[in-house]
């Protein structure tokens, strides 16, 4: 098995939904080398990433419709544009052969010759300027105060022009769909738009939080240096982030539970509730468990945390998760839907509920293709439901954290403040909005008290 046979077949697996992109690399990549493994990665989380760029240089060389194409040959093509396009360290030649080496015999002509085409039209000459003739890249020196923008250059124009339709522009450059160029151009102008665009189509960071109830973070950089590992310090005193590549599971400390790998704004939300040794917490939707065991830590493992989730499959995880950090005060809950929690009363509850994903659209990148307008409205009323549940279970001055990893308002302050219309004697103590790349993933938390 090559890294580009598993890549088309996670590919093929993600499109029938499964599961995620990230879940099936990491089930499917078990037996390649550490190498490969990147390279599965970057084929795969590239392709989904940029599949409305790819489709864009791929469309002016069909002689029929997408529609009437497989959707495994759709796949293949996508993988070997997307060679030619954004792995610098691949040679043309070498992306074409070895696509049409993987291609079903019935197809290896017509693929070789789109891919042909491809890479005669992609050129080597990087520019600072978004055109109709020049694809978002990458970001030059990211580290650096202003990163520069790269985009690089066609031969011939196959994007929408940005000044006579700069959200078709957006849609086709950045690989979103139509409807969530138009919304977020409405709510955030053209300079943020393309910000978040290079920031959704590079390779999300890893950030680890650091299990202080066995290690000192400062300890575990040290042990990260003895491996040769690149790492950084976090803002959040249990923030590590990785500068380097490597396979989560031979990272020091693994079996022993010393850090999960968790998004820095993901770590926040935790630290909202901030719950105290002893205490009672319901933890709504608890799945898969990485909030849950840092509630365990900001406890000491002491007291009681109901970890709940309307799939059972889905608590596993969390079980899993806790033996690894060492919690034993989480007790696993199956919910029929979600609002049928163990009464209480708690003196918390964690409320992360299910959203559309727009903070996280780097690190779930089949998100942008699954999302469709019309189901905002069913989320917005299940998250409402979830925050009225939460609210139920918890005593009288009791504090609830409701959460999302979206960063669209009318999910995250939209839904606390209707709530709070809704429900006498809430006071919002305090709120925040984790924007997309400053420092990592987007989302939202707000930490409300009963009166």
């Amino acid at each position: 098995m090559t890294a580009r046979v598993v890549a088309a077949d996670v590919l093929r697996r993600s499109r029938q939904k499964e599961a995620f992109a990230a879940e099936l690399i990491e089930s499917a990549g078990a037996g390649l080398s550490p190498q490969d493994r990147r390279l599965v990665v970057q084929l795969v989380m590239g392709v989904l990433r940029r599949r409305a760029t790819l489709d864009a240089l791929v469309a002016p060389f069909l002689t029929r419709p997408f529609r009437d194409l497989h959707p495994d040959t759709l796949d293949l093509l996508r993988l070997g544009a997307f060679q030619l396009a954004f792995l610098t360290h691949v040679p043309k030649h070498a992306a074409v052969h070895e696509t049409v080496e993987i291609t079903p015999p019935v197809v290896k002509k017509f693929v070789n010759a789109i891919l042909r085409k491809v890479a005669e039209v992609v050129t080597d000459e990087f520019v600072p300027t978004a055109g109709a003739d020049s694809i978002p890249f990458d970001l030059e020196s990211p580290g650096t105060a202003v990163p520069g923008l790269r985009y690089r250059k066609l031969t011939r124009p196959l994007l929408p022009d940005p000044p006579a339709d700069f959200p078709a522009y957006l849609a086709a450059a950045f690989s979103w769909p139509r409807w969530l160029a138009d919304r977020w151009l409405a709510r955030h102008g053209r300079d943020e738009c393309v910000r978040l665009g290079f920031w959704f189509n590079a390779p999300p960071p890893l950030w680890l939080r650091v299990n202080t109830a066995k290690i000192d973070r400062g300890d575990y950089l040290q042990q990260l240096a003895a491996k040769g590992l690149d790492a950084a310090a976090g803002e959040h005193p249990q923030a590590v982030r990785l500068l380097d590549g490597v396979s989560i599971r031979e990272l020091p400390g693994y079996d022993a539970g010393l850090f999960a790998v968790q998004d820095y704004s993901s770590m926040l939300v935790a630290s909202a509730l901030a719950p105290q040794p002893g205490w009672s917490v319901l933890d709504l939707c608890a799945a898969p468990g990485g909030k849950t065991t840092h509630l365990a830590e900001f406890m000491r493992n002491t007291g009681r945390i109901v970890a709940c989730d309307i799939v059972a499959k889905r608590l596993e995880s969390v079980t899993a998760l806790c033996q690894r950090m060492g919690v034993t005060i989480v007790e696993p809950a199956v919910l029929a839907d979600g609002t049928d929690a163990p009464p209480g009363p708690f003196d918390a509850a964690l409320v992360d509920v299910p959203c559309s994903n727009t903070g996280v659209l780097g690190r779930r990148p089949e998100v942008r293709w699954r999302l469709h307008p019309s189901e905002f409205e069913h989320l917005i009323r299940l998250q409402t439901k979830l925050l009225f549940a939460a609210l139920d279970r918890v005593k009288p001055g009791g504090v609830v954290v409701y959460s999302t990893c979206s960063v669209e308002p009318d999910e995250n302050g939209g839904v606390v403040r209707a709530v709070m219309q809704g429900m006498r004697g809430l006071t919002l103590e305090a709120e925040h909005t984790a924007v997309p790349g400053q420092p990592s993933d987007g989302g939202y938390w707000a930490r409300l008290r009963k009166g």
